[in-house]
């Protein structure tokens, strides 16, 4: 019987920290999300997708990389699309683009790709 879990503490650390942080980014979207009344349903979309992702790569799945690889770089392309005559970082809070960034940065860590091409289905 395989087991499924929400953290894999046997993958390397930097998968096992961007999972961590994909939950705590859906968390808090989540709660942001909540807090402002009228929000279409559409903007939960990419916080269950963080959540499908960070599951995914726990139990080693190849889309749950690739989705929150996807997830994490949403934030920059979002940006972009608004802001199309300024900087795209140009309104971002540091903390914000700083924990976006490290998302990105963990997923595409060599340590981490190496882990996802060998040991993922």
């Amino acid at each position: 019987m395989e087991r499924r879990r929400w953290l894999n503490q046997g993958q390397p650390q930097t998968l096992v920290i961007a999972c961590f942080l994909l939950y705590i980014n859906a968390a808090f979207a989540l709660l942001a999300v909540l807090s402002f009344s009228g929000v279409p349903g559409i903007a939960l979309l990419p916080i269950a997708a963080g959540v499908l992702g960070a599951y995914g790569i726990a139990n080693e799945r190849r889309w749950g990389y690739y989705l929150a690889v996807a997830v994490a770089f949403l934030p920059f392309v979002l940006s972009a699309l608004v802001s199309k005559h300024h900087s795209p970082f140009a309104g971002a809070d540091i903390f914000t683009l700083v924990f976006e960034i490290a998302v990105v940065a963990l997923l595409l860590h060599p340590q981490s790709r190496e882990y996802e091409k060998v040991w993922f289905k």
